[in-house]
Formats: C-alpha cells, sequence, structure tokens
C-alpha cells in the first residue's frame, strides 16, 4: 500500500476516490485549503503547506480543478517533481483537443505539462459526471422549459471513476491510459426526459440546435468513447439515487 496524496479531495470527484483508496488500505492525505480531522492543509494558487503535503507522499493524484486550473496542476506537479514522488496519476476529460472550449484547452496544456515533465505518470479521461448532466437541466429552473443540446452525452458515475482511479494508483505509470464512458450513450434530450421524470417537473423539453465550434465538437461525437461501455450506474440510477425522496419542483 502507498502513501497517497489527493488534491481535490473535498470535491464531486475527489470524495469517492478518498474514501475508496482509503478503503483499499492506502495511507491517504486529502489535500485541503481547510484544517479538519483527515485533511492535508494545504493551498495550491498560495504554495501554502504544499511542501508538507507531499513530504514523504509516493503517489499525487490530481483531481483539483477550478478558474486556475493550469497553475494549480503546475504547482501541483511541481511540488510533486521537487519531492521524488514516484507516480502521478491525473483526471482529465474525453475530447479535449476536439471541443474548443476554454476550460478543456487548459485540460491539454496540463496533460502536456504533466507529460513533459519526465515524472512517471498516469492519464485518464473520462466522459462527463451524472452530475454535470444534472446541473445542465438543473440550471434552467427559471427557465419555462428545459432546453436540450441536439447532441449526445456518455454520463459516468464518479464512484465508478473514482474506483478506475484506484485501480491505477496501485499500478505501474502507464503514460494515458484507455479513455473511460458510462454505460450508456443517450441524447441531451433522452437524458432531459429522464430528469423530467424524476424531478416530476411538467415543464416541456426542447431540442435546440446550437452554433459554435463547441458545440459542433459534441455534435460529432468527440466527447464520447468508441467501444466497451464502462461501469453500470446510469443516469437514471444516479437520478433515483438524488431524487427518490420525492419531487422537486412543480
Amino acid at each position: 500500500m502507498s502513501t497517497v496524496l489527493v488534491t481535490g479531495a473535498t470535491g464531486t470527484l475527489g470524495t469517492p476516490t478518498t474514501a475508496r483508496l482509503r478503503e483499499a488500505g492506502h495511507d491517504v492525505r486529502a489535500l485541503s485549503r481547510k484544517a479538519g480531522p483527515g485533511l492535508a492543509q494545504g493551498d495550491l494558487l498560495a504554495g501554502d503547506g504544499i511542501r508538507d503535503a507531499v513530504a514523504g507522499v509516493e503517489v499525487l493524484v490530481h483531481l483539483a480543478t477550478g478558474l486556475r486550473d493550469v497553475d494549480m496542476a503546475k504547482s501541483a506537479i511541481d511540488a510533486a517533481r521537487d519531492a521524488g514522488i514516484a507516480h502521478v496519476v491525473l483526471i482529465s476529460i474525453v475530447g479535449i483537443e476536439d471541443i474548443p472550449l476554454g476550460y478543456y484547452k487548459g485540460k491539454v496544456l496540463i496533460e502536456k505539462y504533466l507529460s513533459d515533465s519526465g515524472m512517471p505518470h498516469t492519464i485518464l479521461r473520462a466522459t462527463q459526471f451524472h452530475q454535470f448532466v444534472d446541473a445542465i437541466f438543473s440550471g434552467q429552473r427559471f427557465s419555462p422549459i428545459i432546453v436540450a443540446p441536439r447532441f449526445s452525452f456518455q454520463p459516468i458515475s464518479t464512484d465508478e471513476v473514482a474506483a478506475r482511479l484506484v485501480e491505477l494508483v496501485g499500478s505501474d505509470a502507464a503514460g494515458r491510459v484507455a479513455d473511460i464512458g458510462g454505460p450508456e450513450q443517450r441524447t441531451a434530450r433522452d437524458l432531459a426526459e429522464s430528469w423530467k421524470r424524476a424531478r416530476e417537473s411538467r415543464r416541456a423539453v426542447w431540442s435546440l440546435s446550437l452554433p459554435g465550434r463547441t458545440v459542433a465538437g459534441y455534435a460529432a461525437g468527440h466527447n464520447l468513447v468508441p467501444g466497451s461501455p464502462f461501469g453500470s450506474i446510469t443516469f437514471d440510477d444516479y437520478l433515483d439515487g438524488k431524487y427518490r425522496q420525492g419531487p422537486q419542483e412543480g
């Protein structure tokens, strides 16, 4: 078992990843800007506490993300290199070269920075999380309709991504490994209908074609993973787990 530092440890992916690493017997340091039980306090942007956080660590799992995504990643990778960490595991996103979002361009830069660092590393790309698709529709709560773009998603469970990350932590550095996508490729409209049923909403779902190169990248399927799907938890399973307590809107 290894001593593992997880950045972004209290986030959407970090929480299940940290829990699964501990269940697997690893000694886990959960990096957070806040102090608390089981947390290693540190700030990737300010640099505060990072030297202590990486001391004696064997594997860095970099999951932290935010507005200064590239700066945080460089800080983590530099600290790992200076501390002589043996393996860096990085989460990334499927299709980042072909979907020209600013956030995705940052992911391309982060992958390159890690690859050029000379450090033993593993890069895992995953499709959008169930929470991301949920947020697309939840964010329209003040709209009289539910708008669904005319392309597909392949949403994946964060818990199943976490399970794959734990496998990679326990393996040798492998560079970029096979991308993973959820068990279903479904149109945004179909996902919106499932979301509508789970929320017991009466609003109509409208499927719209939207302009721009970013949408064209999604429409071309660059956010999907061909071949065998990964995992078994569907978007409907996720919705059932989150909204089973009853209707959430009128």
